[in-house]
C-alpha cells in the first residue's frame, strides 16, 4: 500500500476545486458505503489499485469507519450532520444515491472542504412508471378487486372502473420526471396539460403538453401528477382553495414531496366526494405513523417507494460510482451541489456575486413562475446577463449558474453545477454580455432579464420581460439597484414585500397603516419611481419585514391588493445572509 501524504486541513478550494497531487490521484484511497448499494457499483471503485472500499454490512461503528475515509456514499437512511463529520477529518466527498439531499449538512459539508454530490434524472423512468401505475390503479379500482378476492368475493359490479384514454391528465412541474410521465400518458391517449414556468413552450409541445396557467390545470384535469420540488411558493400547494378550484371527481397523484398537500384539506375533499381519489407516495412526516388518509377506502398509501425498483437503484449507483471516482481520481465534479470551479482566491472574489446572483434570480423568477392573478404565469423563454466594470474581468461561470439556479427555484434537481444543463433541457436560451468600460455607477453590477411568454386569453402569445440590476456592497450585502425599469435600492435578503403602485399621495401612508395592523414590522423601506417622475405613473415599494407570523402576512397582503392605487403585491422570501 503507498503511504498516504501528510495534508494540511482541508478548504472547500482546496479540497473540492484545485487539482494537486497531494490532492488527486493518490493510490491508497478508503471508501465508505454506508448503505447498501447494488454489486456493479460496488465493482467500479473495487477495480480500482489499492482501493478500500468498506460496505455496509462490515461497518459496526460508523463514525470511527470514517475517522481515515476518503469518500463516503449514502442513500437517505443515514444522516451525514456535523456530528458524523467530526468523525472524518480526511473526509473528501460525500455521494449521495439518490437527488434529496437532506440528510446532509451540506453546509458544515461546505465548511470543511467535503464536495457533496447527488445523482439527479438517473430516477425519472421509475417515478413516472408508478406515477402512471397508480392512476391505474385508482381508476380500475386494482387495490379494492384485490381485497375482495382474498375475501372470496366475487364482485364484478361495484369494481367497475374507467378509461384513461381520453381524460385529461394536469402535470405540474414538467422537468425530467414531468416530462416522462407525459410520453406514457400520451400513450394511454390522455390529453396533457402542464404547468412551470421554466420550460420552453417548444419542449412542451415535443411531448404533447399544452402549457396553462395553474388554475387551469385545476379546473380542467381529471387526473392531477405533481412533480415539482419543495419551494416556499410551492409548500401547500393542495389546499382548500385550490381543491375549491378543481374539477369534481379529479384524482390526485403525488410523488414529490408531502409537503405540498395540506393533508387535512385533500382528506376532507376526498370525504364529501368532490376529489374522487389520490394515490400518495410521499408524506410530510416519514414513516408515517399517524394520518387523515387513514381508513379512506379510495387513498392509495405507498411508503416513498417511487424510486425504489431494481433498474434506477442500479442506474443511480453506477452513476455515483462513476462521479466519486471520476473526482478522487481527477477532481472533475459533477452534480455538486456545494462547490464551484475556482481557485481560493478567484472563489474568495467571486463568491459575494454568486449569492447576490442567485438571490436575484429568485426575485426575478418569483415573478414570472408565481401562479397568483397579480403576476405573469407565463413561461421563461429567455434568460440574459450583463455583467459591468470589474465583474466582467471575474470567472462568471458559477454567477451565470447562481442566477439561473435562482430563476428556476423550485424545478427538479436544479443547483449550480447543473443550471445551465437544465436551462438548455428546457428550452431556454441563455445570452450573456460582458462590459468592463462603464461610465459612473457601481463599480461591479449584474444586469439579469428574462423574457417570457404566455397565452392570452383571446388565444393570442403575449410576451414580455422582467429585469433586475444588483450589486454587492462592502463587500458581502447584496443589493437590488433597480427592479423593471424603476431605480430602487434594497437589501436582497429576508422577507420582502414587492408593490406596484401608481405614484399618488396617500399610498405610502397605508401601506404602513396595513402592514402595522397586522403587527408586521418593517426592517427597510425602499422606494422608486418611473424615470420620468411623471406624478400618477408607476411606482415602486420594496418593503423588507422582520420575520413575520405567516397568518399576519396573509392577511396584510389581501389587504394591500385593495388598495386602488396599488396594481400587485407579491412576497418574496429570499433568507438571512
Amino acid at each position: 500500500m503507498v503511504k498516504r501524504r501528510q495534508r494540511r486541513p482541508a478548504t472547500l478550494v482546496d479540497t473540492a476545486l484545485t487539482k494537486t497531487s497531494d490532492t488527486f490521484g493518490e493510490a491508497a484511497l478508503k471508501i465508505v458505503l454506508a448503505e447498501k448499494v447494488s454489486p456493479a457499483t460496488l465493482a467500479i471503485l473495487q477495480k480500482e489499485p489499492g482501493w478500500n472500499c468498506v460496505t455496509a454490512d462490515k461497518i459496526t461503528d460508523l463514525p470511527a469507519e470514517l475517522a481515515d475515509a476518503d469518500a463516503l456514499i449514502v442513500r437517505s437512511a443515514v444522516q451525514a450532520d456535523a456530528k458524523l463529520l467530526a468523525a472524518a477529518p480526511k473526509l473528501r466527498i460525500i455521494g449521495r444515491a439518490g437527488v434529496g439531499v437532506d440528510n446532509i449538512d451540506a453546509d458544515e459539508a461546505t465548511k470543511r472542504g467535503i464536495v457533496v454530490m447527488n445523482t439527479p434524472g438517473a430516477n425519472a423512468v421509475a417515478v413516472a412508471e408508478l406515477t402512471l401505475g397508480l392512476m391505474i390503479a385508482m381508476c380500475r379500482k386494482i387495490p379494492q378487486a384485490n381485497a375482495s378476492m382474498h375475501q372470496a368475493k366475487w364482485d364484478k359490479k361495484s369494481l367497475q372502473g374507467s378509461e384513461l384514454r381520453g381524460k385529461t391528465l394536469g402535470i405540474i412541474g414538467c422537468g425530467r420526471i414531468g416530462l416522462e410521465v407525459a410520453r406514457r400518458a400520451k400513450a394511454f391517449g390522455m390529453n396533457l396539460l402542464g404547468y412551470d414556468p421554466f420550460i420552453a413552450p417548444v419542449i412542451a409541445r415535443e411531448n404533447g403538453i399544452t402549457l396553462v396557467p395553474i388554475d387551469d390545470i385545476f379546473g380542467q384535469s381529471d387526473y392531477l401528477a405533481l412533480h415539482v420540488g419543495l419551494t416556499p411558493q410551492t409548500e401547500g400547494l393542495i389546499n382548500k382553495t385550490s381543491i375549491a378550484i378543481m374539477k369534481k371527481g379529479i384524482r390526485i397523484v403525488n410523488c414529490a414531496r408531502g409537503e405540498l398537500i395540506v393533508d387535512e384539506a385533500l382528506a376532507e375533499a376526498i370525504k364529501s366526494g368532490h376529489v374522487a381519489g389520490a394515490a400518495l407516495d410521499v408524506f410530510r412526516q416519514e414513516p408515517l405513523k399517524e394520518s387523515p388518509y387513514f381508513g379512506l377506502d379510495n387513498v392509495l398509501l405507498s411508503p416513498h417507494i417511487a424510486g425504489s425498483t431494481d433498474e434506477a437503484q442500479e442506474a443511480i449507483g453506477i452513476q455515483l460510482a462513476n462521479q466519486v471516482r471520476d473526482y478522487l481520481k481527477l477532481g472533475v465534479v459533477q452534480n455538486a451541489v456545494n462547490v464551484a470551479s475556482l481557485n481560493e482566491e478567484e472563489y474568495s472574489e467571486v463568491s459575494p456575486y454568486i449569492e447576490m446572483a442567485d438571490r436575484l434570480g429568485q426575485l426575478l423568477g418569483h415573478a414570472v413562475g408565481s401562479s397568483s392573478s397579480t403576476s405573469v404565469g407565463g413561461s421563461v423563454e429567455s434568460i440574459s446577463l450583463t455583467y459591468n466594470g470589474r465583474l466582467a474581468q471575474l470567472k462568471t461561470d458559477m454567477i451565470r449558474n447562481a442566477a439561473i439556479a435562482g430563476v428556476l427555484t423550485g424545478s427538479d434537481a436544479v443547483n449550480r453545477i447543473n443550471a445551465s444543463a437544465a436551462a438548455a433541457e428546457r428550452g431556454i436560451r441563455v445570452q450573456e454580455d460582458k462590459r468592463e468600460h462603464v461610465s459612473g455607477g457601481t463599480g461591479a453590477t449584474l444586469r439579469l432579464a428574462l423574457h417570457w411568454s404566455r397565452k392570452g386569453e383571446n388565444g393570442a402569445t403575449d410576451e414580455g420581460n422582467w429585469s433586475g440590476l444588483a450589486t454587492v456592497l462592502h463587500g458581502h450585502s447584496p443589493r437590488l439597484l433597480s427592479y423593471d425599469g424603476i431605480d430602487v435600492e434594497a437589501e436582497l435578503a429576508g422577507t420582502l414585500v414587492i408593490i406596484r403602485n401608481q405614484d399618488v399621495p396617500g399610498v405610502i401612508g397605508r401601506i404602513g397603516t396595513v402592514l402595522g395592523e397586522a403587527k408586521l414590522n418593517i426592517a427597510n423601506f425602499a422606494l422608486g419611481r418611473s424615470r420620468s417622475n411623471t406624478p400618477g405613473g408607476q411606482a415602486l415599494a420594496v418593503v423588507q419585514l422582520d420575520t413575520p407570523a405567516q397568518a399576519d402576512l396573509e392577511k396584510a397582503i389581501t389587504e394591500l391588493r385593495k388598495v386602488p392605487a396599488i396594481s400587485s403585491v407579491r412576497v418574496v422570501e429570499l433568507g438571512a445572509l
